[in-house]
């Protein structure tokens, strides 16, 4: 069973404070954001992320920003770390419409993966970060392998990249996107896993939604100049 964390008097100050204030002013800049579709042949995108449902979801932690934006609408639950960090986090994706398990790779996983399992089972999506919450950037973690495996769901991935951003010197080059910027949201491949996935195979299919997402990246990453040329 996961116990509540405990803060200090300084950290609920900020708890209280700083969601409010990152949830107004990611409001505020992201309505001047203009998001464009691309996706490779065969893969149908949901627009807004509106039409998702009893599926997992995986993206690279460096786009966590125009993502919160573009898919508040799923109203998905999201597995994150246990850490002050992540209440921070949770908080800020609450404010969106996000719903969250606490978990991750080091603390939680089981019962992380539990709760999201219990999210897909009654109809709503589950989404990962795939490389979080520490990294290393773009290599997927297994839990998105074991939870289609516990559920039957089927993975989706994509990836949303800004025409023009900051990025930050973190291990996973996070993105600010610019006000007033394009940002064009890419698609990957699904990745099926069969429940009854022997153990010596995880690894693969891990590596097949691995590649899934880079594909997703790299098309994003193409986009602007195919569309400059």
């Amino acid at each position: 069973m996961t116990t509540e964390p405990k803060f200090t008097f300084v950290q609920r100050i900020v708890l209280a404070v700083v969601p409010r204030i990152v949830w107004a002013l990611l409001w505020v800049v992201s309505c001047t954001w203009r998001f464009e579709e691309t996706s490779p042949e065969g893969v149908t995108p949901l627009i807004m992320g509106l039409g998702a449902g009893r599926e997992i979801f995986c993206f690279w932690h460096q786009c966590v920003l125009p993502c919160t934006v573009y898919f508040r609408r799923t109203h998905a639950t999201i597995l994150i770390s246990q850490s002050f960090d992540g209440e921070l986090i949770t908080r800020v994706l609450e404010l969106f419409g996000f719903h969250a398990v606490r978990g991750s790779s080091s603390r939680g996983a089981r019962e992380g993966l539990l709760g999201l399992a219990e999210v897909i089972n009654g109809g709503t999506p589950a989404i990962f970060t795939a490389d979080g919450p520490r990294g290393p950037i773009y290599r997927t973690k297994m839990g998105p392998i074991k939870l289609a495996q516990i559920t039957g769901a089927p993975i989706g991935c994509f990836h949303l990249e800004p025409e023009h951003k900051w990025t930050m010197r973190s291990w996973d080059r996070f993105m600010v996107p610019w006000p007033f910027t394009r940002i064009v949201v890419s698609w990957g491949p699904w990745t099926h896993v069969a429940t009854d996935l022997p153990a010596e195979e995880s690894e693969s299919k891990r590596g097949e939604l691995n590649a899934a997402i880079e594909s997703a990246r790299l098309r994003a990453e193409e986009h602007f100049k195919r569309v400059a040329g």
